[in-house]
């Protein structure tokens, strides 16, 4: 057995390449939303129920490919980590951790750029959007960004990653890296990544616009619940949300053209954990008079015991950053072999090192 095939082979039993295993970041980017919480944080909590193996990373690293002031990063990986905790996601049970405290995620990502292509790059809608019409001023990291994202997936054979909209284009990008590196170097070490898309809200639309998506950087905090609100900020929120004047039809078909009411329809679904025809079948008929206390109840009853339980952890920083550190040990000892065999099945020296 030769050098790369005796590595990947070792890799493979250590850390049971190719079993099911998530991966999903976060940019710790402050203001975490209901979208968030509904579109992934409660989706992580349901996976880690169902005993499935998740890594859960805040991209620090990702971060930066724009100018962040430290304080502030350093404010919102805290922040992020404390919403991970408070919705339920275990720290023994499912990995967290902050991007740059593995270096492996950085050193496969620069294998993964001498991999992908500049064209596969120059293709992606997110890149000319956030860089803007002088794109000659953007940084080289928002350009390779996906490459780096698709390092965050591999190096821990990562087999499904929840995604939303925004990202299916970046992971059909990681996908490509893996089936090109694999055919360049006759081997199927790193796997083909599945997205997860499901739920009935994994996309929340602005409480304002039902068009558009729920966001922190919208100007009216009337657009969006803060996971940070508080139960009478959440119940206002809701109770001044755009609606029209039409009752609640008996069908999910009868909502188009009723973006608002949609979205409405699905935050109570997501957050009761029912289908949106259920809610429907119960509204039917009703008009938002009726509906919106109603939801006004269940998001104050779901949201904030989060809240709360966030304040309480931000007002431990050392413990989250103890429990950051302890994640990122973990992931360390996941990643560092899936590492050592990529460096090995390229034919790069490696001295045992510890």
């Amino acid at each position: 057995m030769d050098d790369r095939a005796g590595a990947a082979t070792a890799t493979a039993g250590a850390a049971g390449r190719f079993a099911t295993r998530i991966f999903s970041g976060i940019q710790p980017s402050g203001g975490l939303t209901l979208g968030n919480y509904l579109g992934a944080l409660k989706r992580f909590v349901q996976k880690q129920e169902e005993g499935i193996e998740a890594i859960y990373c805040l991209v620090d690293l990702h971060a930066v490919t724009v100018w962040q002031d430290p304080a502030r990063l350093r404010a919102n990986t805290r922040e992020a980590a404390a919403a991970f905790l408070a919705a339920g996601v275990d720290p023994a049970r499912s990995l967290l951790f902050n991007q740059c405290q593995v270096s492996a995620h950085a050193e496969l990502a620069w294998i993964f750029n001498c991999v992908a292509r500049m064209g596969w790059l120059g293709r992606m809608t997110q890149f000319k959007e956030k860089a803007g019409k002088d794109r000659e001023a953007a940084s080289v990291g928002l350009f390779a960004y996906p490459n780096l994202m698709a390092a965050d997936i591999m190096v821990y054979h990562a087999t499904h990653v929840p995604v939303g909209e925004d990202q299916k284009q970046h992971l059909e990008l990681t996908r490509d890296i893996a089936i090109k590196f694999n055919h360049d170097f006759g081997t199927d070490f790193f796997p083909v990544v599945e997205p997860i898309i499901e739920g009935a809200a994994t996309r929340v639309m602005s409480l304002r616009d039902g068009t558009r998506k729920m966001s922190k950087s919208d100007p009216s905090d009337m657009s969006r619940i803060n996971l940070a609100d508080d139960a009478d900020t959440i119940a206002q929120k809701i109770r001044k949300a755009r609606t029209d004047p039409l009752p609640l039809p008996e069908s999910l078909a009868a909502l188009d053209g009723r973006p608002e009411a949609r979205n409405l329809v699905n935050i109570y679904a997501a957050l009761a954990d029912l289908a949106p025809e259920a809610v429907l079948g119960e509204f039917a008929g009703r008009g938002f008079d009726a509906f919106k206390p109603r939801l006004a109840d269940l998001a104050v009853a779901v949201l904030a015991p989060i809240s709360a339980r966030m304040a309480g952890h931000l007002s431990d920083p050392a413990g989250i950053d103890r429990l950051l550190g302890e994640g990122a040990a973990r992931a360390e000892a996941i990643a560092r072999p899936i590492l050592e065999a990529t460096f090995a099945i390229m034919g790069m020296i490696r001295s045992r090192r510890g």
